[in-house]
């Protein structure tokens, strides 16, 4: 006020305020300064009245927000002047925000009791604020880094914090908020000054507890500290009342912020923390009780690991990532399994402890980080399989390696993985029909169908003669399903064969077959226009990718599925939401570009604010060494929309010529159709005088597409349809004309596409 305003706002008052504002109380060279009473003589209950008068005048003008922070810092005197004002305010058009943290208020704080106070004040609201979920997280960090977090990052960010907002901006200004592994030293230091007014005792415990996790039973926290039941009582119940500490109704305890335990446990010293984990890993052991159900194999392989002790360790990594694959948790069974190969040099007889050589660790590893979506590290793990493997001694091992090598260098985009899984059929080829082979035949089979259709068909008749000379039934491989949807003329691309194979799925309780045959069949049934079905289809495999954790790897499309079976049925609110959601899951590779591609267009065709974005990032993929032409062709599309978005002919037009060059747009017409609609409409109709679009580029899009008719409008320039709107829609209506009047129906139906 004193600056917009200048002291007059004050109405002669400004000595009484210079209490508050002690700027008033300095005055210009040779000006007089104000009259009144000294500035420490001024009665408090005049110095009220003179506040809540000016804010009653300001009130009268135009409605009047007060907002005060950090209430739970506020002296006595400013408690006193708020409960005066929110007395005061109940007449005039004022409202009186006032915000604190709980986490501040302990016991004996002050404000308690003046919180008590105004609860029984008429017209006071109070209203508690939770912390945010991981959207609000999301949109802080978006907010604070200046461009869209990914995915990962704001897990990370959201996991550490609780979604607590201060530890959100301290985390987000360390730098990198994935890779700030390591407490920022000021965030550090004002989190232990909490833990440091706490009583020595209950520090001890403190500590004994944050060894334990976020959230510890009393009962497993009594094992470990081996103290009387009343010390360990009085210890907690000081950390209680110090707000650093929270008990819930079962028994249990937890830190009131993750970042609070962590900081305390980074504060352990080494010896203490390898003794304390030492007692942790013991205790759950002889009682897993203590612990969540499930979790104690997980429990104690992460307190042997901490303890240092590395054959314990070892062997209940191992154990744990079984446990942990039993639960579909398969992000949790590859860290583990990552665990049980760092530990495994370190341990000079962990092949005789576990019963199996480096090379099966390897592979279940592989297998692991491949199923949670973890698609860079399996792409590493194959590598290093490889180079283990004794090719010559076992083939078929070999050729499963270079097959998903193969497999992963095309889900990342940085080749189509042709050489690898050719190689990996060579050495498939000499060795006996077993389900093995026939599951790799029908892998190799699937991959090849993009990159060699006539090699791919060869390779899966190969593996249906060898299944059934073993009896193996081909309709549950979740590969074979995708190759009927590729390779079969029927009508109805496969979809018969596609729901056989789902019935199948589900009456024998075959998860990743029934996620896999979902896929497909959401994916025919768009392609055969039935949106409905396939939105419904696509909605049935997220639920059950979801359950049994493939969300990220064989389920990875469904939500995509979803989204465009969505936008084709007009509920554009649903797709988005769709789309937000595999944003959350975030698609390994090449995976999460349909969902992205969908967004971008979703928001280009919305005029979002940041449409650029989302179509930039899709666009990158372009740039990528490899990509499908499934997904390439979609991006062709999105570049000309783009270009259209914002009227620049020129770029529509160099992304048009782009995309008529590429040499699948005539192999896939439900990726290519779109394709040429979005071209038709950049060049279809050009004026002669068209310095943006000259003739000439027109004519050489019209020459690439057989059955289009070009029109030129002699003497028109760039705004051809607001210059010759009658020759415009005589052009089109002649196009329509052609069709209506019986002409061959693929050829109008391409007509009609090329010109709309």
């Amino acid at each position: 006020m004193l600056r917009h305003d200048g002291p007059a706002a004050f109405a002669g008052y400004e000595a009484e305020f210079a209490r508050l504002l002690p700027e008033l109380a300095r005055v210009p060279a040779g000006a007089a300064a104000p009259t009144g009473l000294p500035v420490s003589d001024t009665p408090r209950g005049y110095l009220f009245d003179l506040v809540a008068d000016l804010f009653r005048r300001i009130a009268e003008e135009r409605p009047l927000v007060l907002l005060i922070e950090d209430l739970h810092w506020a002296d006595r005197s400013t408690r006193d002047l708020i409960g005066f004002l929110v007395r005061a305010a109940r007449a005039t058009r004022l409202l009186l925000v006032c915000t604190y943290r709980t986490d501040e208020l302990h016991r004996g704080h002050p404000l308690r009791p003046f919180l008590a106070e105004l609860d029984r004040a008429r017209g006071v609201d109070r209203i508690e604020l939770g912390r945010l979920d991981r959207d609000g997280t999301a949109a802080i960090l978006a907010d604070l880094l200046g461009a869209e977090p990914a995915a990962r990052a704001v897990d990370d960010v959201h996991g550490r914090t609780q979604g607590n907002p201060f530890f959100i901006e301290e985390l987000a200004a360390a730098g990198d908020p994935v890779g700030c592994a390591v407490l920022p030293e000021t965030l550090r230091d004002l989190l232990l000054a909490r833990v440091d007014r706490l009583p020595e005792p209950a520090q001890r415990v403190l500590r004994m507890a944050a060894a334990g996790g976020t959230r510890f039973a009393h009962q497993l926290l009594a094992e470990v500290a081996g103290l009387p039941e009343a010390e360990l009582e009085d210890a907690l119940r000081a950390a209680v009342a110090g707000q650093l500490v929270v008990a819930d109704p079962d028994g249990d305890y937890e830190f009131r912020h993750a970042l609070f335990r962590e900081a305390v446990h980074d504060d352990l010293l080494p010896g203490e923390h390898a003794r304390l984990h030492a007692r942790y890993a013991a205790a759950i052991e002889a009682q897993p009780h203590l612990v969540a159900a499930g979790r104690a194999p997980a429990e104690i392989a992460h307190h042997w690991y901490a303890a240092h002790d590395h054959p314990r360790a070892l062997i209940a990594a191992r154990t744990a990532a079984g446990a942990a694959a039993d639960r579909y948790a398969y992000a949790e069974q590859s860290r583990l399994l990552e665990r049980v190969l760092e530990l495994w040099e370190l341990v000079p007889d962990a092949a005789d402890r576990l019963g199996m050589d480096h090379l099966r660790v390897l592979e279940e590893t592989l297998d692991a980080a491949s199923t949670a979506g973890d698609y860079n590290r399996a792409l590493t793990l194959t590598r290093a399989g490889l180079a283990e493997v004794d090719t010559a001694a076992e083939p078929l091992r070999a050729a499963g390696l270079l097959h998903r090598r193969g497999r992963l260098l095309a889900l990342l985009g940085k080749s189509d993985g042709t050489a690898e899984v050719r190689e990996a059929y060579r050495l498939a080829a000499g060795v006996p029909d077993t389900p093995e082979r026939v599951r790799l035949l029908a892998d190799i089979a699937a991959h090849l169908v993009k990159i060699d259709p006539g090699q791919a068909a060869s390779v899966a008749d190969e593996a249906m003669a060898a299944a059934e000379a073993v009896g193996e039934d081909v309709a549950l491989l979740p590969t074979r399903i995708a190759l009927l949807c590729r390779t079969d003329n029927a009508p109805d691309l496969g979809l018969a064969e596609l729901r056989r194979a789902e019935a199948l799925a589900r009456a024998t309780g075959n998860a990743p077959a029934l996620v896999s045959a979902l896929v497909y069949l959401s994916d025919v049934l768009y392609e055969l226009g039935r949106y409905a079905e396939s939105e419904e289809a696509a909605e049935a495999g997220v639920s059950e990718a979801r359950r049994v954790g493939i969300s990220r790897s064989t389920g990875a499309y469904l939500l995509s599925n979803r989204a465009e079976a969505l936008i084709a049925l007009g509920r554009w609110d649903e797709a988005d939401a769709a789309c937000a959601e595999a944003a959350r899951i975030d698609p390994p590779g090449v995976s999460g570009l349909h969902w992205l591609q969908l967004r971008a267009g979703l928001r280009l065709a919305r005029a979002h604010p940041a449409a650029d974005e989302l179509v930039g990032r899709a666009l990158a993929f372009l740039a990528r060494p490899y990509l499908w032409p499934n997904h390439r062709l979609p991006l062709r599309e999105l570049r000309i929309e783009a270009a259209l978005a914002v009227d620049d002919k020129v770029a529509a037009l160099a992304a048009s010529r782009a995309a008529l060059a590429d040499e699948r747009l005539v192999d896939l017409p439900r990726e290519g159709w779109p394709v040429l609609s979005a071209v038709a409409r950049a060049a279809a109709l050009v004026g002669d005088r068209d310095r943006l679009t000259p003739p000439p580029c027109a004519e050489s899009i019209a020459a690439a597409l057989p059955t289009a008719e070009l029109t030129v409008c002699p003497g028109a320039g760039h705004m051809l349809m607001m210059e010759r709107p009658d020759d415009v829609n005589a052009a089109v209506a002649g196009v329509l004309h052609q069709v209506l009047t019986g002409r061959d129906a693929g050829t109008s139906g391409q007509r009609v596409g090329t010109s709309a």
